[in-house]
């Protein structure tokens, strides 16, 4: 543990720093793919700058964790930082999209150590009883990250270069790694055990062949081709023997008697599909707010700062809250707020004044916000601390699982809801629908939402086509409901124990500092 307050400080602001370098990171990427594609081509390639990686993250996730918890969160973390940093660097000098997803591979695997890490050294060094206010910091944080990143990414990308989106880590990264390396003290004593290498070569292998489905299908290989259909097998087989191997490891990379703590997989759950709800919010309101209301794509960026504001106060809220009611309680009424702003989403239409968007963001960004620094401390309730990591990488892994489902998912609802309606529209104007319909602008609905090419479609279709759009994105929310009510189903069937109860929190005598480290 840090040495003092001032110690403890210092390091609270390293991790904070690599949270928000790391889950930044994605969004970022997402605003500047349009000008990375056009300087270095590969416009067939680009889905693998993102899938590259969100793969190498979400497999390193849990890997990470479990090793954190046998040799030390420090090492692992720093580890963390600097393969992040180095990737991030030679992001900046790629002179391909293929060079450029290769090193965002090595990127991801930083990532996936920092996250986890992150939140489990801040349970390490953190008394207790300011878990609660600290967590929901982090988890202000972490929420921030996700809607600030398009806002940063289109500034950057506008005003300095795309390569300066990860260039911009490096200094994050440097102070993160001064703060962390002299300031953050660890116990020395660990607990050696096997590392499972057959569990870990098999779930890395599940995700990469899963993701990589999910990313490719529909896209770049229909549904039903043997390349999707393959991969989709893959990942069949691998998760199973994954959880064959497991089952008999003497010390599993994810332990499955812990799901059988309800706080813990109704914590799980809850991060899953409440994490699909506010992705698809992430995704569809600034389309909504291009393709609809025919906003720039700064305006739509700057669209998601209600949420984001919403999120932040709701994380912050329901941290503070940890101490005086039990998880459960705190996070019913939020994840009731999560369903009443999807309903609301879901009644989007072309006359939707930007004031009622701006009030529905609200709403969303409320109801999602508690989520990010109440679960991870529900998750560790009945655990001890040399299981933290390997908890706090599975809630972490689960919730990247549930946002990376929601993107694909509700991309497929929209894309093809959407695309019959444009479908009907050129039928029924004959051959000139036809000649229309060969037309690139319709070719990639994505073109829409750019302002040179909305001006080369006629008033009339126009209106046509944005009342499409409107309908394919308020479906989808409403579809996106189903998710949103699990998550609440999940909410209702925790347990009640609260922050207090543990018998941690009981040691400490409720005020006093207790052993940090590891």
């Amino acid at each position: 543990m840090a040495n003092g307050k001032k110690g403890m400080g210092l390091v609270l602001a390293g991790l904070l720093l690599s949270i928000l370098m790391a889950s930044m990171d994605n969004t970022i990427v997402a605003t500047a793919m349009g000008t990375i594609v056009g300087e270095l081509g590969g416009l067939d390639k680009f889905v693998w700058v993102t899938s590259a990686y969100m793969v190498a993250e979400m497999a390193g996730m849990p890997i990470f964790g479990k090793l954190s918890d046998m040799f030390g969160r420090k090492r692992f973390f720093v580890f963390g930082i600097i393969v992040f940093l180095g990737g991030s660097i030679l992001c900046g000098t790629a002179d391909s999209i293929v060079e450029l997803s290769i090193y965002r591979a090595i990127q991801g695997i930083g990532g996936g150590a920092l996250i986890p890490i992150a939140f489990t050294i801040m349970f390490d060094t953190v008394p207790v009883e300011q878990r609660g206010k600290l967590g929901g910091l982090f988890g202000a944080v972490f929420g921030l990250s996700s809607i600030f990143g398009p806002l940063l990414g289109a500034y950057i990308t506008d005003y300095l270069s795309w390569h300066w989106i990860f260039y911009v880590n490096i200094p994050l990264g440097l102070v993160a790694l001064a703060l962390i390396l002299f300031s953050y003290k660890e116990s020395k004593v660990h607990v050696k055990q096997r590392i499972d290498w057959f569990g870990a070569a098999s779930l890395v292998g599940a995700i990469v062949s899963l993701m990589f489905a999910l990313e490719l299908g529909g896209n770049e290989y229909a549904w039903d081709s043997a390349e999707i259909i393959g991969l989709l097998a893959a990942f069949a087989v691998l998760a199973v023997a994954f959880v064959f191997i497991e089952r008999r490891a003497a010390e599993p990379i994810i332990s499955f008697p812990m799901f059988k703590v309800r706080l813990f997989s109704a914590s799980n759950a809850l991060g899953l599909f409440g994490g699909m709800a506010f992705i698809t919010a992430s995704v569809y309101i600034p389309i909504y707010i291009q393709g609809v209301l025919g906003g720039t794509a700064t305006n739509s960026g700057l669209v998601l700062l209600p949420m984001m504001l919403g999120s932040v106060v709701s994380a912050t809220t329901g941290g503070a809250l940890m101490n005086k009611f039990s998880y459960r309680s705190i996070m019913i009424p939020f994840t009731l707020l999560l369903v009443l702003g999807m309903a609301l989403l879901s009644s989007l239409s072309p006359d939707t004044s930007r004031f009622l968007v701006t009030i529905y963001m609200i709403i969303v960004g409320l109801g999602i916000g508690a989520s990010f620094s109440v679960l991870s401390n529900a998750a560790i309730h009945h655990f001890e601390p040399s299981q933290r990591g390997s908890v706090n990488s599975t809630v972490a892994f689960v919730r990247s699982l549930g946002m990376t489902l929601g993107i694909t998912v509700f991309g497929i609802v929209q894309r093809n809801l959407f695309s019959e309606d444009l479908k009907e529209m050129f039928l029924g104007m004959g051959s000139g629908g036809a000649d229309m319909a060969s037309n690139p602008v319709f070719s990639d609905p994505r073109r829409l939402l750019e302002p040179d090419a909305r001006a080369q479609i006629p008033s009339d279709i126009l209106g046509k086509i944005t009342n499409f759009l409107s309908s394919s994105i308020a479906s989808t929310f409403m579809w996106a409901l189903i998710p949103t009510a699990i998550a609440l189903v999940a909410a209702l069937i925790m347990s009640r124990e609260r922050l207090s109860d543990s018998v941690e929190y009981r040691q400490a005598g409720g005020g006093q500092s207790v052993s940090g480290g590891h």
